[in-house]
């Protein structure tokens, strides 16, 4: 019997490594792809940009990811998507921050990159019956309904289903996410087991394959300085100047440059129009706590009617990664629109964020948060 083709995303990470090696014991044709998405020389010529310093560590991932393949003896492919990224990704994500949202670029590259342009190349150009992501999260077939779910992963601390949340039944019905039971420090002896590079390697951080950086200074290149005045939104006092009120997210606390006050301050609003920061004393929160939200173009990852038998219902749902599940009301709006209230008010909810609900381990979908309502 012929065994079934699993085109793994090698990243040159310890968790994508370790996804190979399970499938291989699994009794799975293995093979890896490495996605190439961000080009530093030839995006700035895209803008004509002249950055200094813009470099990208993705030619050493490339190296790990060679040697890994290498040692679980298995064939490595190499493909660029970076025009794509750039179109369907980076353009968003720079046009959102311009408008004073604040984005998650994560959600975006596993829907049009990772799991459509990477998915349709494994399938049709390498003849795969699947692919495979080191995501911590899990698929499996609702038997009732017959339709494909995303679940959480099983160590809550990088359960990763909030980044997964645009994925479709196409997409989920041709993916595997061999991690979705392990725990990161099990992961880790798996790769010492296989004696593999990245064991020991640190998980990267940053912008989904632009890296660690500065971000303000990176925002810096494709979006310019628009000083403007920085307000006590108590006394509505200026108090200080900033280089851009898009640079900064709701909530921020560090690098307002707020030194020779009497208490810290954070980040409460933000007037794009005319170009003020509004901050607030640490001692009241207030201006961060909302009751509701409107949430755009929202993704059921499989039919709502599944769960519930009403357009309005109760679940549970993130509004920022890592953030403890909070209870809510549903009710769905017109035009991919969900009208979002949680039992008890919620600091920080951010515009241009992902509001995802959860109904247990089931992850039901998610949509940008577009409007904050009664803060």
């Amino acid at each position: 019997m012929k065994k079934e083709k699993v085109i793994v995303g090698l990243s040159g990470g310890v968790d994508s490594s370790v996804t190979a090696a399970i499938l291989l014991e699994q009794g799975y044709e293995v093979e890896g792809l490495f996605m190439r998405n961000w080009d530093s020389n030839l995006n700035n010529d895209i803008l004509g940009n002249n950055l200094q310093g813009e470099t990208c560590p993705q030619e050493q991932d490339y190296i790990d990811a060679k040697k890994v393949a290498e040692k679980l003896n298995i064939k490595i492919h190499r493909i660029d998507f970076i025009k794509e990224y750039w179109d369907h990704v980076f353009e968003y994500f720079v046009t959102e921050y311009k408008k004073g949202r604040t984005p998650n670029p994560d959600i975006l590259c596993n829907k049009y990159i990772k799991f459509d342009k990477f998915l349709d190349y494994a399938i049709n150009e390498l003849k795969a019956d699947y692919i495979a992501m080191g995501h911590y999260a899990g698929v499996k077939k609702n038997k009732l309904s017959n339709e494909f779910e995303l679940i959480r992963g099983l160590d809550e601390n990088k359960d990763q289903s909030y980044f997964l949340c645009q994925l479709n039944q196409n997409q989920l019905s041709k993916t595997m996410f061999p991690l979705q039971k392990y725990k990161k420090s099990e992961i880790r002896e798996i790769a010492k087991k296989y004696d593999l590079i990245t064991a020991e390697k640190k998980d990267s951080t940053g912008i989904c394959f632009i890296g660690e950086r500065n971000f303000t200074k990176f925002l810096q290149n494709y979006i310019p300085n628009q000083p403007g005045d920085i307000i006590d939104i108590k006394t509505n006092k200026k108090i200080a100047e900033h280089i851009g009120v898009m640079y900064y997210t709701i909530g921020q606390r560090k690098g307002l440059n707020l030194g020779g006050q009497k208490e810290p301050y954070y980040v409460a609003k933000k007037d794009i129009e005319n170009k003020i920061l509004y901050v607030s004393p640490l001692s009241d929160e207030s201006y961060l706590e909302s009751k509701s939200c409107i949430v755009e173009g929202f993704n059921f990852i499989s039919n709502y009617k599944n769960y519930f038998n009403s357009n309005k219902f109760n679940c549970t749902a993130k509004f920022r990664y890592r953030q403890k599940d909070v209870k809510v009301n549903v009710e769905i709006l017109e035009n991919n629109k969900i009208l979002i209230t949680y039992k008890e008010p919620v600091r920080a909810v951010t515009e241009g964020q992902e509001a995802v609900l959860y109904l247990g381990e089931v992850c039901l979908g998610g949509g940008v948060i577009d409007k904050i309502l009664n803060n």
